[in-house]
């Protein structure tokens, strides 16, 4: 093993914006040999969280994986001359807000329904492996849309329903960049709520006639991270993905498609990029929609 946030890349996507990337390090885990959130989920996959940057402004989304890790993203920005941070939550997962007592004395955004589950889960967190304690909770609830100002750079916060019922999207309308959290990611979602896909699926047709022109998950290659984000077919491959999962309710004798058959024109186009790691990910999502058939 290795120590927390050594193996952690600081990425430049776009000016302004700061990109912690961590995970798909071949044979490394950074937690133990034994089955846990931190290595079997984030760090395989790959995880990022951002920090949007203004002069002596900046807003972070995410805390990311553990509090090694937001203490990186604390001293980078201190080191550039940031001295006011805010956080914005993009849903209440363990790997977004592992962080937040790194950030204790910030304000943290979050939506209502973000804070609630958090709260819901408090013993979860405490007990799982690794675990999260403090918890530290959201100090400011939204219920809907609303703006901050990160100096003069405007940020527009986005509800949605997509892969969690309480995400919460950043757009920078002047840039078109959008924050994806885990609403989008690549090659696939994470489905963690099965009964709500179709709502998933309404809210990805809605994103898309958002005026996105790039695009930063939290899950997602490093590469094309660092070379600026994805482009606006990410959110129809998502849909696609999507409605596949959803017609396995009526046809389960799908779930026999390999997964790289299912994305194949997405990767052929270059949306989507492969990684081995995920076919487990596609295994787990066909299993999640088929238990909903009753």
């Amino acid at each position: 093993m290795v120590h927390l946030g050594s193996t952690l890349t600081i990425l430049e996507p776009a000016a302004g914006v700061l990109a912690f990337y961590d995970g798909r390090v071949p044979g490394v885990r950074i937690h133990g040999d034994a089955a846990n959130w931190l290595d079997d989920g984030a760090f395989s996959l790959g995880v990022c969280t951002y920090a949007i940057v203004d002069g002596e402004e900046a807003l972070v989304y995410d805390t990311h994986i553990s509090l090694a890790h937001a203490a990186i993203i604390r001293r980078t920005l201190s080191e550039r001359g940031v001295r006011r941070i805010t956080v914005v939550l993009s849903h209440w997962h363990t790997d977004h807000v592992a962080g937040n007592a790194r950030f204790a004395d910030c304000e943290i955004v979050a939506r209502r329904l973000t804070a609630e589950l958090m709260e819901a889960n408090r013993q979860r967190f405490a007990s799982d492996r690794p675990p999260i304690d403090p918890l530290v909770m959201p100090t400011r609830l939204i219920d809907g849309p609303d703006v901050l100002h990160v100096g003069s750079i405007r940020v527009e916060l986005r509800p949605v329903d997509i892969h969690s019922e309480d995400g919460l999207l950043l757009l920078l309308p002047e840039t078109g960049l959008l924050l994806a959290g885990d609403a989008l990611e690549d090659p696939i979602t994470y489905v963690d709520e099965p009964d709500r896909l179709a709502r998933h699926l309404d809210d990805l047709r809605r994103i898309g006639g958002w005026p996105v022109d790039r695009i930063l998950p939290n899950h997602g290659d490093p590469a094309v991270i660092a070379a600026g984000g994805y482009p606006p077919d990410l959110i129809g491959a998502t849909a696609r993905y999507v409605a596949f999962l959803i017609a396995l309710k009526d046809d389960p004798a799908l779930a026999e498609r390999p997964l790289r058959s299912v994305l194949e024109p997405d990767l052929a186009s270059g949306t989507l990029r492969w990684f081995d790691a995920y076919e487990p990910v596609h295994q787990h999502n066909v299993e999640a929609v088929l238990r909903t058939r009753g």
